[in-house]
């Protein structure tokens, strides 16, 4: 369990605000993950504080930046840079253990409460409240076309989805859904075995056919 950096009392995991001292904690890159903050501040506002956001670059990789909120802490991630961040925090797993993603989803289940949609921080249109990953437990704000953002420990808990699996299974559930909706070959028409000559046959002359058949008889009966 972590500790409030305040006071050192333990935190929950399913806030980032000590019940002891009131402190806010940082429970995604506090401690957790090396950072740099750049020095000049982000052009885009935190959707909760209305607060400029600030700019950071994750040291793991040199060209994945990100936006904080120093105030909560929220984080804003561009389009794909979770799924970038997710595979290079996170050791590959071929391992789905159903049993600790809901051990992990009850820990940090946070009550519902006063829900409002918020603002993306770069366009200000209202953004959509999405499920990240099958089974994750974490529904993100999301614009379809700046990209999302996470409340504080939301990083972490999905951090901990993929460790016990959760990726790989939403990929597998993805394949399976995929082939689920695969449209299926119609049956093509009945083949059936060619007819010889005679069998095409009706057994009908017509008149034109009938006259040219005696004018041929007549004339063979002429030549003897």
């Amino acid at each position: 369990m972590a500790s409030c950096k305040q006071c050192g009392a333990p935190l929950a995991a399913n806030t980032n605000r000590c019940n002891y001292c009131g402190a806010r904690n940082d429970v995604d890159l506090h401690a957790h993950l090396p950072y740099k903050t750049e020095q000049s501040i982000s052009k885009r506002t935190c959707p909760g504080c209305r607060i400029a956001l600030t700019t950071i670059r994750l040291l793991d990789d040199a060209s994945l930046y990100i936006e904080r909120c120093q105030h909560c802490f929220g984080l804003f991630f561009d389009r794909g840079e979770i799924e970038i961040f997710l595979n290079e925090s996170v050791s590959h797993t071929n391992e789905i253990n159903l049993e600790h993603i809901d051990n992990i989803n009850k820990d940090r289940y946070r009550k519902p409460g006063g829900f409002q949609y918020r603002k993306c921080p770069q366009c200000g249109i209202l953004m959509n409240r999405v499920s990240f990953g099958y089974r994750s437990g974490v529904v993100v704000d999301q614009c379809s076309m700046h990209g999302v953002w996470l409340d504080n420990g939301d990083l972490k808990h999905l951090q901990e989805w993929k460790k016990a699996g959760g990726q790989l299974l939403q990929h597998r559930q993805s394949a399976a859904s995929k082939k689920s909706n695969a449209p299926t070959a119609l049956p093509g028409p009945a083949k059936t075995a060619p007819r010889n000559s005679w069998e095409n046959f009706s057994g009908e002359l017509g008149w034109e056919t009938a006259v040219a058949i005696l004018w041929l008889i007549w004339k063979l009966l002429l030549a003897r």
